[in-house]
């Protein structure tokens, strides 16, 4: 039972790492999401990202149209590298809580020298 007027919030941190829903939810592999029809625009609650509803992220469209530019931008801007010997199974993805979400130990990107267009 939830009280008349009581403030209810979604943990959408704990649905997106819950092992009922995720196979290796605590793995970055986004792959998992090749070949399933999950919509992130609030239709299924395995994945909201943007919210849902009448409260979903009115920034929802602006962001679906330019991730894909931001990531090509980042991957031609920077050279992307392990550290010396280091394997990607090695790399300490474990997170730390504050007004967002970031990486304990963060990675560091970097910038290649200029590139020409031919």
């Amino acid at each position: 039972m939830v009280p008349k007027d009581a403030q209810v919030m979604v943990n959408v941190w704990a649905i997106g790492r819950d092992p009922n829903v995720w196979e290796n939810p605590s793995q970055f592999e986004p792959e998992m999401f090749l070949g399933k029809e999950i919509d992130v625009k609030g239709r299924d609650y395995e994945l909201t990202p943007f919210g849902t509803r009448r409260r979903i992220c009115p920034g929802l469209p602006l962001a679906v149209k330019i991730v894909s530019l931001m990531l090509a931008s980042l991957l031609y801007s920077f050279e992307w590298k392990l550290p010396n010997g280091i394997f990607p199974e090695d790399l300490d993805m474990d997170e730390t809580f504050g007004i967002t979400l970031h990486k304990t130990n963060p990675l560091h990107a970097i910038p290649v020298k200029k590139r020409t267009i031919s």
